[in-house]
This record gives structure tokens, C-alpha cells and sequence, in this order.
């Protein structure tokens, strides 16, 4: 890891696992749609976003997501991959879930003071695997894309990295 100028991490699935029943998620974010008039039938939550964002209600849909997320974050469980933490080098996080889940999550199991920033859905104006959330995590480290590792648990964080400039490394390969 000394290679490197800054770490940035995804969160769920990573780090941590938060505990949210996904399924019950899309049926509330799909409640919230219905009832405003749009068929979201077979729609999954990030596509259900994307409705939202089109029709002005993206603030209701990521309210309702965010709700379960924090409440899953406070029974989150650790993953192998913190022990890793602390690095000698600026740690963040950059995560599709929202910034205060993140926080909880991390607060939890004591791994908040290992990390210098975190970019949660709701601290910018994009999300991964828009690779813009990214560059944002960089820069908070002080760090260039270029110096900075990610290392994730999905397509959506590999294509992100690319985009971003980052060196990739999916978590299985840390474990």
C-alpha cells in the first residue's frame, strides 16, 4: 500500500455490511412513485432514482432509502477488511450510500478515526459509478486519482475507478 498517495474505500459490502433488507427498500422507494402516478413495475432502486430525479421527487425516493440505510448502519456488521485500518496514508470513503450511514457505520466499529473523508450519495452532486464522487474523495485525501487506490466490491466501483483515474482493487483480493 505504500505505493500509494491515498486509500479510498467503498462501504458496504467492503468494510462493513450494513443491515438493510434491499427488497423492502424498492418497494417503499416504489410506493413513494406509485403514488405520484409512475409505473416503476420491475424498476430496481437505482432505476426508480432515475424516475424520481426526472419527475422532481428525487429528495422523497433518497429520504426513503436513506432511512433504511442509517437504520442498517447501526447494526452493520464489521468485515475482515477494517482490521486493515489504520494506513499510513489518508483513508476515505466513497459510498453510494448516504453520508450519515456511512458515518454511523464507521462510528460503530470504531473505524472513524482511521478515515479522513467520506462521500456518501448525498455529498455529491453524482454517484458511482459516475467517476466524479471519486476524484471528490481524492482531492478531500489531497491526493491526485492517479496516486490513489480504490478498492470496492462491484462493476459500478471498478468502472468508477477507471473513469476516475484510479488505481482499482476489488476487496476479495485484500481478504
Amino acid at each position: 500500500m505504500t505505493e500509494y498517495d491515498a486509500i479510498v474505500y467503498d462501504l458496504d459490502g467492503t468494510l462493513v455490511r450494513l443491515d438493510v433488507d434491499w427488497g423492502t427498500v424498492a418497494e417503499r422507494c416504489a410506493a413513494v412513485l406509485r403514488a405520484r402516478g409512475h409505473d416503476v413495475s420491475g424498476a430496481d432502486i437505482w432505476e426508480m432514482r432515475e424516475v424520481a430525479a426526472a419527475n422532481g421527487l428525487l429528495d422523497r425516493v433518497d429520504e426513503a432509502i436513506a432511512e433504511f440505510e442509517r437504520d442498517g448502519a447501526r447494526s452493520a456488521r464489521r468485515l475482515a477488511l477494517a482490521d486493515e485500518l489504520p494506513h499510513s496514508v489518508p483513508v476515505g470513503v466513497c459510498s453510494l450510500n448516504c453520508e450519515a450511514a456511512c458515518r454511523i457505520a464507521l462510528e460503530l466499529h470504531g473505524i472513524d478515526g482511521h478515515v479522513d473523508a467520506v462521500v456518501g450519495r448525498d455529498s455529491h452532486e453524482t454517484v458511482k459509478p459516475d467517476p466524479e464522487p471519486l476524484v471528490h474523495a481524492a482531492e478531500l485525501l489531497g491526493a491526485e486519482p492517479s496516486s490513489t487506490l480504490f478498492v470496492g466490491d462491484s462493476d459500478s466501483d471498478r468502472e468508477a475507478a477507471a473513469a476516475a483515474g484510479l488505481d482499482f482493487q476489488w476487496v476479495e483480493d485484500r481478504v
